[in-house]
């Protein structure tokens, strides 16, 4: 080889090492090892700027006090993030830590290996883990150990307008025979006794959570909803859906449940359309504003005949877990450990009004004492009964929800619904062996 072949020889080996370690350099800084800065990727639900300035000031706060990292964040809808992390979790560009319901809409991402054990960094900090009420962890841990750290922890109650109750002699009615007679009364009268939406069918299975709680007996239900024994049998569930089916058919709700929004509802109630909402505790903040000092709540009445625990409340925690496959663990639980502090948290109450599981955090001094009653409620209650459709396996409540509304239509009658989600369960039964 001559001298001239061995330069150009030279000159290409020297260029594809330049490149080959241009490349190696962009990685590092792309996973934030090459310039000293770990990017945390942060996915959460509330793109609303009445909800996101929070987490945008909580951001800000977090980085200037630690240079050393900084958080990518991204919000997405209640709805779509659904969607979004059953894609992002089949691949390798999963957020460092992300938004999650409890229960099993969690597991789930626990099962996958999708989720970090966070039992140890709580068990290293206790000032951290004791801070948090045991119903907002519970609901997060799974074969004894914790994955998850709530946000918010949310109670279901019926609101309503006082004013209309008074007018009619109503008082707030602690068994289901007292509401229907408050429901009869409020309808001969000429006004429509609950505002409900239903167009995305999460709105129903809130009811459901209380209906199948209250009917089917606590240990059947929990092994129901575990997706390797669940069969759904028990007549109760049967026994829920008639009586939800009730309330719409005696003209209890407005009309067109189906095609209405929940956002609609609550609209109707500010403006005096109906004498009742169900709604969650976090929206107590907007009843405030909806209807100031005319309101006033209860929860789901006690039914007789059910088999269920009779100090269960309907409601569930929310929050974040971190990534199995995040390359910096230890930054994502110390941004956790920040954004669930007492000052964090306080402000969380104050900025958007939603109830914190950090005890303290909601007081008169920062909260209404509605809100203040209703977390009360929570720490008083045995258990939570979890939404249903993120306690339940996906494929169960992708025909048990859609199905609510074909109930409602009269398209579909309760034994048929049971019938469906039972042969589903059986079905995900043997997928999980």
């Amino acid at each position: 080889m001559n001298k001239i072949k061995k330069s150009v020889v030279l000159m290409i080996l020297l260029a594809l090492t330049l490149i080959l370690f241009t490349a190696c350099g962009s990685d590092d800084k792309a996973s934030g090892s090459g310039d000293g800065v770990v990017e945390l990727k942060f996915l959460h639900k509330w793109p609303q700027p009445e909800y996101s300035v929070y987490f945008d000031d909580m951001i800000k706060k977090f980085e200037a006090e630690n240079e050393n990292i900084k958080i990518k964040v991204e919000a997405v809808g209640d709805e779509p993030i659904k969607d979004k992390l059953r894609i992002l979790m089949g691949t390798d560009t999963q957020p460092d830590i992300f938004f999650t319901w409890s229960g099993e809409f969690a597991t789930k991402f626990v099962k996958s290996g999708n989720s970090l054990d966070l039992t140890d960094a709580l068990n290293k900090n206790p000032q951290w883990k004791n801070s948090i009420m045991e119903a907002g962890l519970e609901p997060f841990t799974y074969e004894g150990k914790n994955y998850g750290i709530p946000l918010r922890i949310n109670g279901k109650f019926f609101v309503y307008n006082t004013e209309m109750f008074e007018k009619y002699n109503l008082e707030k009615p602690k068994t289901w025979d007292e509401f229907l007679v408050v429901l009869e009364t409020l309808k001969s009268n000429g006004i429509t006794p609950i505002g409900f939406g239903n167009i995305f069918p999460w709105a129903g299975s809130h009811y459901l959570t209380g209906l199948n709680q209250k009917f089917v007996p606590q240990e059947v239900r929990m092994k129901d909803y575990n997706p390797k024994t669940g069969e759904f049998t028990d007549p109760g569930y049967v026994k829920a859906l008639e009586y939800f089916k009730e309330l719409n058919d005696k003209g209890y709700f407005n009309s067109g449940v189906n095609s209405t929004e929940h956002n609609m509802a609550s609209e109707m109630f500010y403006g005096e359309q109906v004498a009742m909402v169900y709604v969650e505790l976090e929206e107590f903040s907007e009843m405030e504003e909806g209807l100031p000092g005319k309101w006033d709540f209860f929860a789901m009445p006690e039914i007789t005949e059910g088999k269920g625990n009779k100090n269960y409340l309907t409601g569930a925690p929310d929050g974040f877990m971190i990534s199995g496959k995040t390359k910096h663990p230890e930054e994502a639980i110390k941004f956790l450990e920040f954004l669930t502090n007492m000052e964090n948290s306080l402000e969380l109450v104050e900025v958007t009004g939603w109830p914190s599981p950090i005890i303290g955090a909601v007081s008169l001094d920062n909260s209404s004492e509605y809100l203040v009653e209703g977390m009360n409620a929570i720490a008083q209650a045995e258990g939570m009964a979890l939404w249903l459709d993120t306690d339940i396996h996906i494929k169960i409540s992708d025909v048990y929800l859609p199905n609510l509304q074909e109930l409602l239509n009269g398209t579909k009658t309760p034994e048929q619904i049971m019938k469906e989600v039972q042969d589903m369960a059986l079905e995900v039964q043997k997928e999980a062996e």
